[in-house]
């Protein structure tokens, strides 16, 4: 049996990334009050998502216990947000008697996807669909590295052909840099399933990119958080993406030290779905209008195309808040047109691979009965 390949996520994780409720908290209060009596200049990103609303009340309820100094909080305005979003950041702020800053960009949304692009799928794909238009190398590739016996001599070769591509190279043949087949990873095309052949036969017209986030979000973070000793951010494993992925300051995935110098806090990185739902009941945490009246499950950047959900939760938000709905398609509308495409496009893709493979055992489908009627 071929070994299976994992990441650092998953091997050097902590002990009490496998407690539950309420021992797990309690170990991240710990956490909270060691790491703040360790650097007590700290700044925290609130988003006035669910997540950081679980956050700063761990982190509130911490410092109450130990008699901590505050904490500077910031709220990151894109410039696309929700009304409910920012009308919950204002109540958060007075339920726990703290100020939570609100930061703007220097470059507006707009203006970031008008110059770099617009996101698709996720950050990841974003990031490497965005290298392969830059560099125009053909998708050919893959199917060279898939052919090729020896594997690694063949990215070699495809790396002197392809010069300063090598991210590109490894993204479009689903390998590392030493060549080897890295297929079930999320920093390769197929992690999103037949992408590659999907944008073979759909080039996109647009422009991808995920610069409008490091402009509006990280760039903007950084300016506010150079001149604080320790970083805290509400990042969870959970949510994949790249927030699953370990990065070079980020080798124990809870709490690291930066090239820079400064520390990074992620308390609530081993935080589950379940987790989080224990802990709004036990302790009756409201969530902003978002959740508890539009019915959306995540906020952030109102329609992010990254948001498998974007289009169907643009219209749970429609009712409620028009204008910043006709903006989100306005930005981003290419991308959902796309997204839907591609959805269509798997699922014929995988009717045929069940059509055939039910031919093959001389069964019916009966999605595709169901489909015919």
């Amino acid at each position: 049996m071929a070994e299976v390949y994992k990441s650092r996520v998953y091997t050097d994780r902590l002990l009490y990334a496998d407690y539950d409720p309420p021992e797990k908290f309690e170990a991240i209060k710990s956490i909270i009050a060691k790491r703040l009596i360790e650097h007590p200049k700290a700044i925290c990103s609130y988003s006035g998502g669910a997540d950081s609303d679980i956050m700063i009340d761990l982190i509130e309820k911490t410092r109450a216990i130990f008699g901590l100094p505050p904490v500077k909080y910031v709220f990151f305005n894109t410039g696309l947000e929700m009304k409910a979003t920012k009308d919950h950041v204002k109540a958060t702020a007075e339920k726990y008697g703290v100020e939570i800053e609100e930061c703007r960009p220097k470059i507006s949304i707009v203006q970031a996807a008008r110059t770099y692009g617009i996101p698709f799928v996720s950050k990841i794909m974003s990031a490497g669909l965005s290298e392969w238009q830059k560099k125009g190398i053909p998708l050919s590739i893959a199917d060279e590295y898939e052919q090729a016996e020896d594997k690694a001599a063949k990215r070699t070769e495809l790396k002197e052909r392809y010069p300063k591509c090598e991210s590109v190279i490894n993204f479009l043949c689903c390998c590392n840099s030493a060549g080897e087949p890295r297929p079930n990873i999320q920093l390769v095309i197929n992690s999103s399933k037949y992408m590659r052949d999907f944008i073979g036969e759909y080039p996109p017209d647009f422009t991808i990119s995920a610069k409008c986030c490091d402009y509006c979000k990280k760039q903007a973070a950084h300016l506010v958080q150079k001149d604080y000793d320790m970083i805290i951010t509400g990042e969870r494993r959970a949510e994949g993406g790249m927030r699953s992925v370990p990065r070079k300051d980020n080798t124990s995935l809870c709490f690291t030290e930066t090239s820079g110098g400064q520390y990074r806090l992620r308390p609530l990185y081993y935080v589950t779905d379940i987790d989080k739902a224990w802990y709004k009941d036990y302790y009756g945490i409201r969530y902003a209008d978002a959740y508890e009246v539009y019915g959306l499950t995540r906020t952030g950047c109102c329609g992010c195309p990254i948001s498998h959900k974007a289009v169907e939760d643009l219209e749970k938000i429609r009712p409620y808040e028009p204008n910043v709905v006709k903006a989100a398609w306005n930005i981003f509308g290419k991308s959902y047109g796309y997204r839907l495409k591609y959805n269509e496009y798997k699922r014929i893709r995988r009717q045929k691979e069940l059509d055939e493979k039910n031919k093959d055992s001389g069964q019916l489908s009966f999605e595709y009965i169901e489909t015919k009627k």
